[in-house]
């Protein structure tokens, strides 16, 4: 029999066996974050408190059909992203790891992964070995670029972000003729599509582009006397996409309005006007700056995150790499020729689809360019620079199997290095808003304690800090030691409708409140408070007081009087606003990093109505 070294040792030289190790490889980070985090007990807000309601639903006959609530109509019958695949993949992961907090992170990870080893798999299929190792390059680079806080956590914006790399080499691999890769293609774009919107136009464009193509091959192949029947890859990627987008539709037969109805009014009429073509455009340039993502990609992790925050920054480095990639396409035009030049050809159609995709959702954004609705766009940044430099290795001739091992053992190292380099610094992995968790997680025992766990309660929120964030996560910790809690009916979309409490079933009323509401709900004798947590230290309220004082001022100063009383009662919709100064923005994101006291009343049910 043979050994297990040499068992080994075969599994390890075999294809499946370089896609699963390599795999493992690029997911040592993940797997030093999740034991990171696991390290520190977490408590989710706003939007991590709504997905875990969902996750947790996954199964039931609440099982989720739509999406995340968006900024997508008005509150309070505002819609939600497009769909709950999200939800369905992250549940089986929940479970396995215990239905915690944590968990919810650690099958983010373990999604991650999956992804990674699924474009590993068809970088295989394109280029064997090489293309293994050029596509693990890639990933890495995203990994050190994106951090771990960002990939380990279950936030929709941030859910797709390696999935879009398999829609990318999926649509490339149909372009070069591999219709099998169709069906990975409808199953990454589907998820990406359905949980966070942006991807609607750039990963749903690419899917609907690549099917297209496939079909008129066929037609051409029918016309010349070639093919008798649809490609079956064309019609297992219709009966999956069929499958699911099932949920979507269920929820527009079930509901009236539905979601998708929803959806097309918000878009259809959006609240404020687009930013045009011309600013998507200086957008698209600003996010190919590859010169500053190399820059604080040697610094740390986590640096996309930051870049992002692009107000001020120059789109004329951008524009220098697209018109180098220009200059690619007509050089690679030039050498077609060549058989080994139609694959790169094939990926230069891709990429140019997928820029003017691009364009055209940066240019459909309204309101606030937030980072994270373009995040996808440094994973285009680096198939743009991979293009042309491939594209420089042709041109010059730079492929004899000397040089081209050299070239491989280099691109191995580097990827070894920074896979290492960003497993170091994911020992450092925070969980997302942390400072507002601990702050809530300081009452939830208390509370807990106060409570009666055969009574019902509907939880209200007067948040002076942050809209109500910890409110969402005082409802699922409270749910998640086995209360029967829920909310009122005006918050039903982002709770969920089977968590609304009405009159008849309430026993009580639990309110959370920070700030300067906590004192008004102490001078209210129907209430009794039954938790409170100061989290600022001396020095920190002190600074607190300084920093409120020069906001008011500063507000005064630019004539925003509507927005002084917001100091104290909505800070964040301070924030927010537009026609803040540069000192007033600063000032009130460290205001809002600071946090503020928080209390929990409990008293009869309509008491805050």
């Amino acid at each position: 029999m043979d050994s297990f070294a040499a068992r080994a040792r075969r599994f390890a030289e075999s294809s499946a066996g370089l896609i699963v190790l390599v795999t493992v490889g690029l997911a040592v980070p993940l797997l030093t974050a999740a034991i990171a985090l696991a390290q520190r007990r977490w408590y989710p807000v706003l939007d991590l408190a709504m997905t875990e309601f969902r996750i947790r639903d996954v199964g039931s006959r609440q099982t989720p059909l739509i999406g995340l609530p968006g900024r997508i109509g008005e509150f309070p019958d505002q819609g939600s992203h497009p769909g709950p695949f999200n939800f369905w993949l992250l549940a089986p992961g929940y479970r396995l790891f215990g239905s915690t907090a944590w968990a919810m992170e650690a099958s983010t990870a373990l999604l991650q992964t999956l992804w990674i080893g699924v474009a590993l798999w068809i970088g295989h299929r394109r280029a064997g070995r090489n293309g293994v190792i050029v596509v693990a390059f890639v990933v890495a680079l995203l990994v050190r670029g994106y951090g771990l806080t960002v990939l380990t956590q279950p936030w929709n914006p941030y859910l797709p972000l390696i999935a879009w790399v398999v829609v990318l080499l999926a649509a490339w691999s149909v372009v070069s003729g591999d219709h099998a890769m169709l069906i990975p293609l409808a199953v990454a774009a589907s998820f990406a599509a359905q949980t966070h919107i942006p991807y609607l136009v750039i990963a749903g464009g690419l899917g609907a582009g690549a099917a297209v193509l496939v079909a008129l091959r066929w037609i051409r192949q029918r016309r010349a006397g070639e093919s008798a029947g649809l490609p079956r890859a064309l019609l297992i990627t219709a009966a999956v996409f069929t499958m699911l987008s099932l949920p979507i539709f269920a929820d527009q037969v079930r509901r009236r309005p539905g979601n998708i109805t929803r959806l097309l009014d918000h878009f259809g009429n959006p609240p404020e006007e687009a930013i045009g073509f011309v600013r998507g455009f200086e957008l698209l340039l600003q996010h190919l700056n590859v010169f500053r993502a190399i820059g604080t990609m040697f610094t740390r992790t986590g640096g996309f995150v930051d870049l992002g925050q692009i107000d001020g920054a120059t789109w004329i480095p951008g524009a220098f790499v697209l018109s180098t990639w220009i200059a690619a396409v007509i050089a690679t035009r030039k050498l077609a020729a060549r058989t080994d030049v139609q694959v790169l050809l094939h990926l230069h159609v891709v990429t140019g689809a997928v820029l003017l995709l691009s364009w055209v959702s940066m240019s459909r954004i309204f309101g606030n360019t937030w980072f994270y609705l373009t995040l996808w766009a440094w994973a285009i940044m680096l198939l743009v620079v991979v293009t042309t430099v491939w594209t420089a290795v042709l041109w010059f001739n730079a492929t004899d199997i000397a040089t081209g091992r050299r070239a491989l053992l280099a691109v191995t190292g580097a990827v070894a290095l920074c896979t290492a380099a960003t497993s170091v610094a994911a020992v450092g992995t925070d969980h997302p808003e942390e400072y507002l968790g601990e702050t809530l997680g300081a009452v939830v025992e208390p509370t807990a304690d106060a409570l009666d766990p055969n009574d019902t309660y509907v939880v209200f929120w007067t948040d002076a800090h942050s809209f109500g964030s910890q409110g969402f996560g005082l409802v699922n910790e409270l749910e998640r030691l086995g209360f029967d809690v829920g909310v009122y009916e005006a918050w039903r979309v982002p709770v969920t409708g089977q968590r609304v409490v009405r009159a008849n079933e309430a026993d009580a009323e639990i309110i959370w409140a920070t700030g300067s509401f906590v004192d008004v709900w102490r001078g209210d004798d129907r209430v009794t408070e039954i938790a409170a947590v100061e989290p600022r230290t001396p020095a920190e309220l002190a600074e607190f007081k300084m920093l409120r004082t020069e906001l008011i001022a500063d507000l005064l100063a630019t004539r925003l009087y509507d927005l002084v009383p917001l100091v104290d009662n909505n800070l964040f919709g301070v924030r927010i606003d537009s026609r803040i100064s540069r000192a007033a923005l600063e000032a009130t994101k460290r205001l809002l990093a600071l946090d503020q006291n928080a209390a929990v009343y409990i008293g009869p049910f309509g008491v805050s109505q």
